[in-house]
C-alpha cells in the first residue's frame, strides 16, 4: 500500500480540526444545512423539547382545577411519538449522504472502479469524506493505469527481444542445419541414409517455420520497421495459410506512421480478435476494417463464428477466450478509447474499437 501514496507535493491536504466558530459563521449566514449532523440533531431536539414544554405548560394552565388526567396522558404519549417521528425523519435525511457513500464503497469494493461518491451539497462532513474517497480512487486509478502501461511496454520489449533472438540466432542455426543436411543428402548414395537425412531435413524445415511463426506472433519486425499496415498485411498472409480462413482487409487513411503505442495496440487487437475467431469461434471467414479519420483510429472485426452471450459476466483470465477479450479492453482503456463487442450464439461476433489519436500522442 505504500506505493499508492502520492508524493508530499501532490497529497490531498488533511482536513483541519472542526472549528466551532466556522459553523457559527455559517449559521449566521442562514445556511442551516451547512452545519454538521451533530448540531442539526441537537437543534431539532431543542426545538421539539421547547415546543413540548410550551404546549405542556399551556395545557397544564388550561387544565388547572380540572381532573383530566386522561387528556394529560394522551398529550404525553403524543409528544413522545411526535418526537420520535421528527428525530427519525431528520436522522434519515441527515445520514442519507453517508448511506449513499457506503453503497458506493460497497460497489467499488465489488470491482466497479468507475464509480465516484456523490456530493450532497448540504453535509460538509459527508462531502469532505466523499471528496477524500474520490481523490483516493482517482490516484489509485492513475497509479493502476500507469503500472498497466509500464507492464505492457515491458512485455512488448521482452517480446521484441525474444523475437529477435529467435530470428537472428535460432532461425539462422536451423537454416544452416537445413543446408548442411541437404548437402549430406546429395553426397550419399545409400538409399536408407538418404531417406533418414531427408526426414531430418524436413523436421528441421518444419521447426524453422514454427519458430518464424512464433517470432511473428511475439513481435513482427515489420511493425517497428515499416509500420502498422505492412505488419498487418504480413500477419494476415501467415494467418490465412495457418488456419485456412479467408480474411478481407479494408484500410482507409493511415498515410503516416502513428505513435508506437497506438500501432502496437491496434496490431494486438486485430491479432487477438483473429486468434479468437480461429480458435474459439470456429469462423469460416473474417472481415477487418481499419479506418483513420477525424483524429481517431477505428477497427472493426466481424466473423461468422458460433458467437457467444456478450451480456454474460466476463470470463476470468486463463479461461477459453477470456484473456484475449480482457487484453483488448485493457489496451483500449489505456489509450482512452472505446470498445464494443456485439455477439449472439450462432450469429457471429463483431468487435468495434475507437482510439483517439490526439490523446494517444500525448
Amino acid at each position: 500500500m505504500a506505493d499508492l501514496v502520492a508524493p508530499p507535493s501532490t497529497q490531498m491536504p488533511l482536513p483541519e480540526p472542526d472549528d466551532p466558530n466556522r459553523w457559527i459563521g455559517e449559521v449566521s449566514r442562514g445556511d442551516l444545512f451547512a452545519m454538521p449532523v451533530l448540531f442539526r440533531v441537537l437543534i431539532a431536539n431543542c426545538v421539539v423539547l421547547l415546543v413540548g414544554a410550551l404546549l405542556g405548560t399551556a395545557l397544564v394552565t388550561e387544565m388547572r382545577g380540572h381532573n383530566r388526567s386522561s387528556v394529560f396522558i394522551v398529550f404525553i404519549l403524543t409528544g413522545i411519538l411526535l418526537s420520535i417521528v421528527v428525530n427519525f425523519v431528520l436522522l434519515k435525511i441527515a445520514f442519507d449522504p453517508l448511506t449513499r457513500l457506503r453503497d458506493t464503497m460497497r460497489r467499488v469494493a465489488a470491482g466497479d472502479m468507475s464509480l465516484r461518491a456523490p456530493i450532497s451539497g448540504y453535509d460538509p462532513d459527508a462531502d469532505e469524506l466523499a471528496t477524500t474517497f474520490n481523490g483516493m480512487l482517482a490516484r489509485l486509478d492513475e497509479t493502476t493505469r500507469s503500472r498497466a502501461a509500464q507492464i505492457l511496454r515491458a512485455q512488448e520489449e521482452e517480446r521484441k527481444r525474444i523475437a529477435r533472438e529467435l530470428h537472428d540466432e535460432t532461425s539462422q542455426a536451423l537454416t544452416s542445419l537445413t543446408v548442411s543436411l541437404a548437402l549430406i543428402e546429395q553426397g550419399t548414395s545409400d538409399p536408407t541414409a538418404r531417406e533418414r537425412v531427408a526426414h531430418a531435413r524436413e523436421v528441421a524445415h518444419q521447426t524453422l517455420r514454427a519458430i518464424r511463426n512464433l517470432s511473428l506472433d511475439l513481435r513482427p519486425s515489420a511493425l517497428d520497421d515499416l509500420g502498422l499496415v505492412p505488419a498487418l498485411r504480413a500477419y494476415l498472409k501467415e494467418y490465412q495459410q495457418k488456419y485456412s480462413i479467408p480474411v478481407t482487409l479494408t484500410i482507409q487513411g493511415f498515410k503516416e506512421r502513428l505513435p508506437s503505442e497506438t500501432e502496437t495496440a491496434l496490431y494486438r487487437i486485430v491479432q487477438e480478435g483473429l486468434t479468437n475467431s480461429a480458435r474459439h469461434a470456429g469462423a469460416t471467414q473474417v472481415a477487418v476494417d481499419l479506418t483513420e479519420r477525424d483524429g481517431a483510429a477505428y477497427v472493426r472485426l466481424q466473423d461468422d463464428g458460433r458467437g457467444f452471450d456478450a451480456h454474460a459476466p466476463a470470463k476470468k483470465p486463463g479461461t477459453e477466450g477470456g484473456m484475449g477479450l480482457m487484453g483488448m479492453r485493457e489496451r483500449v482503456t489505456l489509450l482512452d478509447g472505446h470498445i464494443d463487442i456485439t455477439s449472439q450464439p450462432g450469429k457471429g461476433t463483431t468487435i468495434t474499437v475507437t482510439i483517439p489519436l490526439v490523446s494517444a500522442t500525448k
